[in-house]
């Protein structure tokens, strides 16, 4: 298992069109995804959980992949994550 602490960078908040990006990035990864924020875990292939979470610019999170593919899912769902997109 990886774990992975970061802050958000991405430019608003993870929710409509970045979440549905997020989501299908880690569903393409044979990995269990997790994300983690103020003391809720939710997994990262559910939309609806990944939104529920209100992540936003500056928000502190933890990043969890397990599986075989965990190393390229979470250089991968990092990058999405700390890269500022529009």
């Amino acid at each position: 298992m990886l774990i992975k602490r970061m802050t958000v960078q991405l430019s608003g908040e993870l929710l409509a069109r970045h979440t549905a990006l997020f989501v299908r990035q880690a569903c393409s990864f044979q990995s269990d995804i997790f994300l983690a924020k103020d003391g809720k875990c939710v997994s990262g292939k559910s939309i609806m959980k990944v939104m529920a979470l209100a992540v936003k610019k500056g928000d502190e999170i933890t990043l969890l992949t397990n599986g075989v593919d965990e190393h390229a899912a979470a250089c991968t769902l990092e990058e999405f994550l700390l890269t500022k997109q529009r």
